[in-house]
Order: C-alpha cells, then structure tokens, then sequence
C-alpha cells in the first residue's frame, strides 16, 4: 500500500511537471503571436507589386450608387446579372479548359529588366519572385529546339538570385500560319525573338511573391499619375474615360488573384485566400468592381469581334488530340448560343473616336498605354513581371482588334494577329472571368464580414488571433 500510494505520488508530480511545461509552450507561442501581431500590424500595408495604390475613380453618381451592382454595366451593353449568370455556365468552364491546352499553355515574353525610366533598385523577398525553370521532358517534342539563350551568369536581372532562371525553348513550328506583326499600343517588338524566352503558365501561376517596397508602388504610381489619371466628377468624354477604367479593372483583378492565392504562413509555405485584402484593395471600392465588369465586357467584344480570325487560325502545337481539342473549345467559345443570346454585343467601340479630335485623341491614348506597356519592364519581380507583361500585351490586343481595324464585316481580312498576342488574349479574358467569378461568389459574404468586423473592432481582432492559433495549433 505504502509503495503504490509512493509510485501515485511521484506520477503526480510528474504530471504536474509535464502540465507546468505544456503551459510554458503555451505562453510562449502566446509571447510569440504578441510579437508577430504586432509586427503584422506596422507591417500590413506592405503588399504585393499588383495590389497596392489604385485610386479611386470618382465617377459621376447614378441610379448603381444606391445597389450594388445590378442593372447594366456602365458604358457596356450588358447587366452584371447577366454577366454572371453567363459566366458562370459558359465562360468560366470553357476559358479554364482553353488555357491548360499546349497552345494556350506557352507564352514568350522578353524577361530581362531594362526599365526605360529608371534603375531597378526593387527587391524580392520569396522565390515565388522567380519564374519556375522548366524540366526539358515538361515540353512537347516540337517545343524542345533551342532559339535564343541568354548566358546563365547573367544575373544582373533578377538582383543576383541564380534560382531566377527560366526555360528559354521555342518551337518554330507552333509559328506556322501566323504572321509576325507587331502591336502599336505595346511597347515590346512582337517580331523581335531576340531574348524572348518560353514560359509555361500553369507552372507560374499569377499569386502573390512578397514583391514590395518603393520600387513597387512606383509602378502603379507611374501608370496612374504620369499615363493613366482619373478623371473628374464632369468629364463627358468617353474617350478618356476608357483608359482609365481599362487599367483599374485590370488592376483589381490582378489584386483579387493575389488575394485568392496568398501565402498566409511563410514558415509554413501555408497558402489560401486573404478575404481582408481582398476587401482592403477591392470590394470596399464599388468603382473598382464596376472597372472589373467593364474590362471584362471590352475584352469580351475584342474576342467576339475577331471571330472570324480566331475560327481560322492554326492552333498547331505538334499534338493532334490536344490541337483538336483546342480547336473544339475556341469555336464552343466564339459560337455559343447563350452567350450570343444573352450579351451579342458586350462593348460597342464603334461611338469612341468620332469627330474632329478622334483621331488625335486616338494617338494620344495609344501613346499612353504604349509608356504603361514599357513600365513593365520595371518590375523587379520577374514572376510579376511576366504577368504584368501578358495582361498588358492581352489588353494591347484588344485595343488593337476593336480600334485599329476599321469597319466590323470586314475584320476577318484586315486584322492580322501573332500567335503571341492571342495566347495573351486568351489568357486575359480567363483571368478576369475568374475573378468576376470571385467577385460574384464570394464579395457578398466577404463585405457583410469585414463591414461587421469595420463595425465592431474587437471581432476584427478576434478573427486575426483566431487565424494565427489555428496556425500554431496546425504545426502541434
């Protein structure tokens, strides 16, 4: 009896201990979010490259202001209901399956950093900044021949990080049928293939890469202030106003992917979806919203419009199943009855550029964009940089088909498109209709949380804490 209630005794003790050590971990983890949350607060504003300083356009007031997207979309010929619902059923599931197909799958693009405007001092804190070097065995068999490499050493780029390399193979068949013509609204030669590298899309997907600091608010600073400012409350001229709503629905759609796909936890490579960003940088700002409609809708029209090009053109990749496939999905996207019932003209181009300044106007725009094309040789983040560069080259093309080939019948015989401008098209018109999708799914539930937690500070700080536990609990 004495020896059991001794053992009892000193299993006690040693439960104690074990209990005494367990609340000194919990404190510690505790001390520690203390440290973090504060860090995290000093440190919240800084964000990735494509989510910071877009303002706010001060748009004149309508019937919109008092509900939140309903009706037709400003300066379109669609209603957000409408633009949804369409989505949703058909422009949503056809764009995802278009872009993993090989011919949508490679982009080519000119990676190295000579910023025409200033010296590159930005900095990159992950290597999600590099742009994913792709295995050889990765390419198709005609994609495998060799153009144009850069030396390996060449560094200078990508601020001495030798993990920022990419694949530089071409495949000089995938040009058959196509014409090498180059874009007026981009900066970038497109018939120029000297130090233009091969880049996989789904192996570099655009998210966010802790790209921050001056040098990267400076771009967006660069492109609203100097090439694309707001206009005023009383401007009635639609030509400036487009630009600008171009350029901001890009934006928010560049912050909304970075929202969705987000690194959370950097010591746990723990990645989701940021809704406070997302809410920070888009929802809270009806404009914004409305800019993403409307970028959607214009380059919507700039792929209808080109039908008839993009029906007969030749999506050779050396694959005849996949090519076949391509193929099928380009016409069930350019023919589909519901979308052409439901929204046969998304933007009418043909009321832009009319009278005596039109043409001059015109120029002046084209200018614009061309200076906002070559700001993207300024990001220091070459991942952001290779996205930045599509979406531009994507928005240049639509530009290009509704407003540098007159007359709609006969768009067919007059545009005259490279294989690269209609990957990034492509590519554009999915990465905005997903984050629609986004917007559309998921805005109402994020607004009704953060305007609750705006309301109530204490819930805000509770859901953050909440976040962070589950965290530390996640690596127990």
């Amino acid at each position: 009896m004495a020896k059991d209630k001794k053992r009892n005794d000193q299993i006690s003790k040693e439960k104690k201990k074990g209990l005494g050590r367990g609340l000194w971990s919990v404190w510690a983890v505790i001390v520690v979010l203390f440290a973090t949350a504060a860090v995290t607060t000093r440190t919240g504003s800084k964000i990735a490259l494509f989510a910071n300083n877009q303002t706010s356009c001060h748009c004149s007031s309508s019937s919109q202001d008092s509900v939140k997207y309903t009706g037709m979309v400003e300066d379109c010929c669609c209603d957000y209901e409408t633009v949804d619902s369409v989505n949703g059923e058909v422009l949503h599931p056809l764009l995802q399956q278009l872009v993993t197909t090989p011919f949508f799958r490679y982009f080519k693009a000119k990676l190295w950093c000579d910023c025409p405007f200033w010296p590159d001092d930005g900095m990159c804190r992950l290597r999600d900044c590099s742009v994913c070097e792709c295995p050889e065995n990765e390419f198709p068999e005609p994609f495998k021949k060799p153009f144009h490499i850069l030396p390996s050493d060449d560094l200078m780029c990508q601020e001495g990080k030798p993990e920022a390399t990419v694949d530089r193979t071409l495949d000089k068949r995938a040009f058959r049928g196509w014409i090498e013509t180059d874009n007026p609204w981009t900066n970038d030669d497109e018939t120029d293939n000297r130090e233009m590298t091969y880049v996989n899309l789904l192996l570099n997907p655009e998210r966010y890469t802790g790209y921050t600091g001056p040098s990267a608010r400076r771009i967006w600073d660069a492109v609203y202030t100097e090439n694309c400012p707001k206009y005023s409350s009383g401007e009635i001229c639609q030509e400036k106003k487009v630009l600008y709503k171009l350029i901001s629905g890009l934006h928010s759609s560049i912050s909304i992917h970075i929202a969705a796909d987000y690194l959370l936890d950097e010591s746990t490579n723990l990645w989701g979806k940021n809704p406070e960003l997302m809410y920070d940088r888009v929802l809270r700002y009806q404009d914004r919203v409305r800019n993403l409609y409307f970028t959607f809708l214009f380059v919507l029209r700039a792929v209808t419009k080109a039908t008839d090009y993009l029906e007969q053109a030749e999506y050779d990749t050396g694959n005849h199943e996949d090519d076949l496939k391509t193929v099928s999905l380009m016409k069930q996207l350019l023919y589909n009855p519901k979308l052409q019932a439901a929204c046969p003209l998304p933007f009418d181009e043909a009321k832009l550029w009319q009278g005596q300044s039109g043409p001059e106007l015109k120029q002046q725009i084209q200018k614009q964009f061309r200076n906002i094309s070559a700001l993207m040789d300024c990001v220091g983040c070459e991942k952001c940089r290779l996205w930045g560069k599509l979406q531009v080259l994507g928005l240049g093309t639509a530009l290009k088909i509704l407003f540098s080939v007159e007359g709609q019948n006969h768009a067919a015989q007059s545009l005259q498109l490279q294989r690269n401008e209609v990957i990034a098209l492509v590519n554009l018109l999915n990465r905005l209709s997903e984050s629609v999708k986004i917007v559309h799914e998921m805005g109402p539930s994020i607004e009704k949380i953060m305007e609750k937690n705006i309301s109530d500070p204490s819930a805000l700080e509770f859901s953050k804490w909440r976040r962070m536990w589950k965290s530390v609990l996640a690596l127990w």
